[in-house]
């Protein structure tokens, strides 16, 4: 299939537009992706009382998309180095698009679960795609353009489905439907696009999985487990339980408050990115940890008081840790590897990273029902604060890690 359309979009190549043309697309295509992902958590709660869904139900719904991701991630992650950028990029999303339909129509758990699952593969699918046609056209650049617009798509689309569901019609289906839109206007400006990618032979081979830790790197990839683990597990949380939590604790049924807590914490994890892109791993990492051990720690409290305004300001703080985490990790991580082992690496970290994505949040949406969501939710919280503090106390040794060549 990808063969396929790889002949069918190298017969209308045109190079009319300059790398610069394609950078910027990635950019707005990466955004939208991201944004994907993020706009069902507002709408959760609104399912949850339609269908009768139980927080485990929701979670499993989440989880379903990190699962599926992973799964491209694993398998067509290196397929654009093959084929082409542009055939990868314009098949996701199409893909993307067949998802937004199966959303618009979802009048049942197995379709939401179907609708997830097929979002989550054409994710997958472009984050490789496009955030490697950014680096093909923005060297300089591109490693921040890809970290920022993860972020930043995930705050456009829990704020955006949070205001679309809260303030205009059609609530379980306006925001699918312009995300729909999206997907088809960029699966046709796509085709103009130059490609970046000579392609090679061996597709086929490429999508078998290569996950593989190089000796000297595994001892550092089990330092950064705790909080790769929390910080992961945290977000897993925010994006399929935070908006029926804020209900719970709080009584504010809005799922544009709920949409904002998520929003909160995205927004400070890119601000975090780019504000600290120049700085030392070590000091990423002593930021990440005490940003989520303070973060979740507010968070806490503002679900004890009932308090929104104090989940809020958690919310901030824990995305400051976040990202500091994610950035001090994988800065921490990546130089350990030689060029040829980098792949198997990534793949390692991606498989550790989406599995605390989504395992907790599915054990947590167990437990919701035994102990309640709020109880739950206390005894989530202090698992994640212990990891988190167990990788403070190591950060002197993943310092002295990171420097050795």
């Amino acid at each position: 299939m990808s063969m396929s359309i790889a002949g069918a979009l190298s017969s209308s190549q045109r190079r009319t537009l300059s790398p610069r043309a394609m950078t910027i697309f990635g950019i707005v295509a990466a955004v939208i992706f991201s944004a994907s992902g993020a706009a069902p958590t507002p709408v959760y709660r609104l399912y949850q009382e339609s269908l009768g869904l139980t927080p485990f139900w929701l979670t499993s719904i989440f989880a379903v998309y990190a699962f599926s991701l992973l799964a491209a991630l694993l398998t067509v992650g290196s397929l654009s180095d093959y084929v082409g950028r542009r055939p990868v990029i314009f098949a996701a999303l199409i893909v993307n698009a067949i998802a937004m339909v199966l959303f618009i129509e979802a009048h049942s758990a197995g379709l939401l679960i179907l609708a997830r699952a097929v979002q989550g593969f054409a994710s997958g699918a472009a984050t490789t795609a496009l955030g490697a046609a950014i680096l093909d056209t923005a060297r300089r650049r591109g490693p921040l353009f890809n970290s920022l617009t993860a972020f930043a798509g995930l705050t456009l689309g829990s704020l955006g489905s949070g205001a679309l569901v809260a303030f205009a019609p059609l609530p379980t289906q306006l925001v699918y439907i312009v995300l729909l839109v999206a997907s088809v206007v960029l699966a046709l400006t796509v085709l103009p696009m130059p490609e970046t990618a000579l392609g090679k032979s061996g597709a086929f081979a490429s999508l078998r999985p290569d996950v593989r830790v190089p000796p000297q790197a595994l001892r550092t990839l089990i330092r950064i487990t705790p909080v790769n683990i929390a910080a992961w597990a945290l977000g897993g949380f925010y994006f399929s339980l935070m908006p029926s939590l804020v209900r719970a604790a709080t009584g504010l049924g809005s799922p544009f408050v709920g949409g904002a807590v998520i929003a909160t914490m995205t927004m400070t994890a890119a601000v975090a990115v780019f504000l600290l892109r120049e700085r030392r791993a070590a000091l990423l990492l002593t930021i990440g940890t005490t940003g989520l051990v303070s973060g979740i720690a507010i968070t806490l409290a503002g679900v004890f008081f009932q308090l929104a305004g104090l989940m809020m300001m958690g919310a901030l703080v824990a995305g400051l840790g976040f990202g500091s985490a994610f950035s001090g990790t994988f800065r921490t991580l990546l130089p350990l590897a030689a060029a040829g082992e980098r792949a198997g690496l990534l793949a390692a970290y991606y498989v550790q990273s989406y599995l605390a994505f989504a395992v907790p949040a599915i054990l947590i949406g167990l437990a919701a029902p035994a102990l309640g969501l709020t109880h739950a939710t206390y005894l989530y919280g202090a698992v994640l604060i212990a990891l988190a503090a167990v990788s403070f106390f190591l950060r002197h040794e993943l310092a002295e890690a990171n420097t050795k060549p």
